[in-house]
């Protein structure tokens, strides 16, 4: 794998953060030219290292009702794939968000998001468990999100400052 460049680094530091900030912006914030960085951000499109742009929604603010649920799942990985092919079944499936591959007591982390909990419940029963290689599950709602990839998604309290006195 080839060592990724100082620009591309910084350019995706920046974007990582603010994926709507313009190559005119990036450009002028890492001191480059314009066609450099877009050449820069088109090469890494195409080797995926940027896989999409994403808009991150304070749903709690929208009347849109969601039920969103991280499920352990624990499997037994298969020889010569280990859970490569069990979570590549998993993640096909439209209703799944995210799969991760995790240390603890189970093996996947599995991220979905249902209309309602007997959506999410019926995935499981009738899609995750009867997996061959699904030994058990372990499903939990999302009460509340206060943050997500980095940004604080509920209001703040103000800062109260200590008073001194000498």
């Amino acid at each position: 794998m080839n060592k990724m460049s100082d620009l591309k680094q910084k350019i995706l530091t920046i974007m990582e953060k603010n994926s709507k900030v313009s190559v005119a912006d990036l450009a002028i914030l890492l001191g480059d030219t314009e066609e450099n960085v877009a050449r820069a951000i088109y090469e890494m499109e195409q080797d995926k290292i940027i896989c999409g742009y994403h808009t991150l929604i304070n749903w709690n603010k929208v009347n849109n009702e969601k039920v969103i649920a991280m499920i352990e799942v624990r499997v037994t990985p298969q020889r010569g794939q280990g859970f490569d092919k069990i979570a590549e079944r998993i993640y096909n499936f439209s209703e799944v968000n995210a799969v991760y591959l995790i240390s603890g007591g189970f093996d996947l982390m599995v991220m979905l998001e249902g209309k309602t909990l007997q959506e999410v419940a019926m995935f499981v029963s009738d899609k995750l468990s009867p997996l061959d290689s699904v030994l058990s599950t372990a499903t939990h709602f999302v009460l509340k999100k206060y943050k997500e990839h980095g940004t604080i998604l509920v209001s703040q309290s103000p800062r109260e400052r200590m008073l001194i006195t000498p």
